[in-house]
């Protein structure tokens, strides 16, 4: 199983779409709707190095989909996120080493300094994976976040250059 990320293009928005906006999904992503992701592919394409919408493949399928978006030019600073797995493709590794790629292109060949992203503190899918990928637990942001009429608490994670296995 061979598993590479690539920035989204245009052909993938249905596909993505269709991803990102599934009942399994919901309780863990803001939905989007189709033309809200094609104008993320088309930023991502325009702005690759502060913005990116990336497809996850296995042995050249799509399997699923992550994103970034810089949070700080001067401090090379990116937020992750839109982390999701076609059920298909679910429990063989494909989250975990489709992020490594990701961490990987942003830290080294990008040159971001910190990787953060913050999860639900009810996703504990989430934080499992992130904790398996190298991020470090930094806190939690109580009550941060309104989903479904309650407050939710945020985990926020972390990953520096010097953290990453070499």
């Amino acid at each position: 199983m061979k598993v590479t990320i690539r920035r989204a293009t245009t052909d993938d928005v249905d596909w993505l779409a269709e991803l990102l906006g599934g009942d399994e999904t919901e309780p863990y992503l803001r939905p989007l709707a189709a033309n809200d992701l094609r104008d993320e592919v088309e930023r991502s394409q325009r702005e690759p190095r502060r913005f990116g919408r990336f497809v996850v493949e296995v042995d050249g399928e799509r399997a699923g989909a992550m994103g970034f978006e810089e949070r700080s030019e001067p401090h090379r600073i990116a937020s992750l996120g839109g982390l999701a797995v076609h059920p298909n493709f679910r429990g063989r590794g494909v989250a975990d080493e489709g992020a490594r790629q990701l961490q990987r292109h942003l830290l080294l060949e990008l040159g971001y300094h910190r990787l953060e992203l913050a999860c639900y503190g009810f996703n504990e899918r989430a934080i499992r994976h992130a904790e398996r990928v190298g991020f470090v637990r930094e806190g939690v942001k109580r009550r941060a976040y309104l989903r479904h009429g309650e407050w939710q608490d945020a985990v926020l994670f972390s990953l520096l250059r010097e953290d990453l296995d070499e």
